[in-house]
């Protein structure tokens, strides 16, 4: 954290994070990273680098063998269990491997979370309608979850993991089984979310996907940060080149 970073601007701090795994796996490396409230940053590596470490790490899935996790001046590792799952409701995850209840149809996916934090049924019904439009899935409201395309599946867990507009959310492959135009439609949401206030964590393999934009990347390899900087777009016109 910078001098001039006081902890009301930081959503995520992470101090030398350590993550082992019997019988001699290493998944994160004395880690350390500050994320402000309200950036887009991108975590990108190999397999194995240690991205998902990371991202269960910060919702308390797993705890850490040494180090620091904060999220938004909270101490992670002490809070007592009816404090995280108090935490976790402000938290949005994009799970790798989905996670929906394939038995329950799609609306009743994304509807679960908004009604456990007690969203009134009309919020609710007009919610789910609306991400599921923005996701291009307005016909799939009433499909099993488990009947859909790994594509269909994946944006149906992105929209579960908005619905309840989160404060901090972590998504782990968000666009890996999707095509251009719905990694477009992704991205869209996420940005908006970001635009009004949310701070997101991404890991992907796909550069496509934060070659565009200005935004952090931070680079993992074998449990380690070993790149870092903003990605800006590129110039588009004469007078950006000589900015």
């Amino acid at each position: 954290m910078t001098e001039q970073q006081n902890i009301s601007e930081v959503m995520v701090e992470l101090i030398k994070l350590r993550k082992f795994y019997p019988p001699d796996v290493i998944a994160l490396k004395d880690v350390s990273l500050t994320v402000a409230k309200g950036e887009l940053l991108f975590l990108t590596g190999l397999s194995g680098a240690g991205k998902t470490s990371l991202l269960r790490l910060l919702c308390r899935i797993e705890r850490p063998d040494r180090g620091l996790v904060e999220i938004d001046g909270m101490d992670i590792g002490k809070l007592p269990e009816k404090k995280i799952q108090q935490l976790r409701r402000r938290i949005g995850i994009v799970y790798q491997d989905f996670k929906l209840l394939p038995g329950q149809s799609v609306a009743r996916n994304i509807a679960l979370p908004m009604e456990i934090t007690g969203r009134q049924k009309s919020f609710i019904r007009r919610r789910t309608r609306t991400l599921l439009e923005r996701l291009g899935l307005e016909d799939k409201m009433n499909s099993r979850a488990g009947d859909l395309s790994r594509g269909e599946q994946q944006r149906v867990a992105v929209a579960r993991a908005l619905c309840n507009n989160p404060d901090l959310i972590l998504a782990d492959e968000p666009t890996g089984n999707l095509d251009t135009e719905n990694s477009d439609r992704v991205m869209d949401l996420f940005n908006e979310h970001r635009d009004q206030g949310a701070t997101i964590l991404i890991a992907t393999h796909d550069s496509r996907i934060y070659g565009l934009g200005k935004h952090r990347v931070v680079v993992l390899a074998n449990g380690n940060i070993i790149g870092a900087g903003i990605k800006r777009d590129p110039p588009q016109t004469k007078e950006d080149c000589q900015e």
